[in-house]
């Protein structure tokens, strides 16, 4: 629901990926616009109606994404969605980001700022500059990183069971002279390795340290 360029883009994307998709949008000049270039069924109308919500087959569909410009109506859209249509996966834009908490506590799991998502890969950047960003993961609230252990790191040739790491992190894979290494307890860490983690936003700083402190 929404045929601004978020809506446009995204199902566009889903074109391309060979999903089968029917797009909401309630200015009849965007309709007739969206129906030129795009190969999908537009329906013009208020998707906050039952009735056109109906006439999208929403009850048919695996996933419901709200993505207009006003948060009230994609609120609105997507409860309806999930709760009258028994939509599977809900999916709403907040276009504020202080919206975001709101739209959570009435029920909107998948409630997406991409202010927010953009401030935390930010955040992540700088708060890691030693570390490089490699996926953001749960709207930006955890991330996939790596780091190079560095030279005379205390960690080096120490048993990775040994090494007390941050409770929000788990260390994936470690990359050896072109060797991958699916890391266990008693995987030693030596200094040149290049460590994958996945680790949330607080405990990236400190999973930093503990990797490239040196004696």
């Amino acid at each position: 629901m929404g045929g601004g360029k978020l809506g446009y883009h995204l199902a566009q994307t889903m074109l391309d990926r060979d999903y089968e998709v029917e797009l909401i949008e309630k200015d009849k000049i965007k309709c007739m616009r969206l129906a030129d270039i795009l190969d999908v069924e537009v329906i013009c109308g208020d998707g906050t109606e039952i009735r056109v919500l109906t006439e999208a087959n929403t009850n048919k569909a695996d996933c419901f994404i709200a993505v207009t410009g006003s948060d009230q109506d994609n609120l609105v859209a997507s409860q309806l969605a999930k709760k009258r249509f028994q939509v599977k996966k809900v999916i709403t834009r907040a276009n504020n980001p202080r919206n975001l908490e709101a739209l959570r506590k009435l029920g909107m799991d998948n409630a997406v700022s991409s202010t927010e998502i953009i401030t935390r890969l930010i955040e992540q950047e700088v708060e890691s500059a030693e570390m490089r960003l490699l996926a953001s993961l749960n709207k930006g609230k955890a991330a996939i990183c790596e780091i190079v252990v560095p030279e005379n790191a205390k960690v080096d040739g120490v048993s990775l069971k040994d090494i007390n790491l941050p409770n929000s992190s788990l260390i994936i894979s470690v990359l050896r002279d072109e060797n991958l290494i699916i890391p266990q307890g008693d995987t030693k860490i030596y200094s040149g390795d290049e460590v994958v983690a996945v680790c949330d936003g607080h405990s990236q700083k400190s999973l930093k340290k503990i990797l490239s402190e040196k004696h």
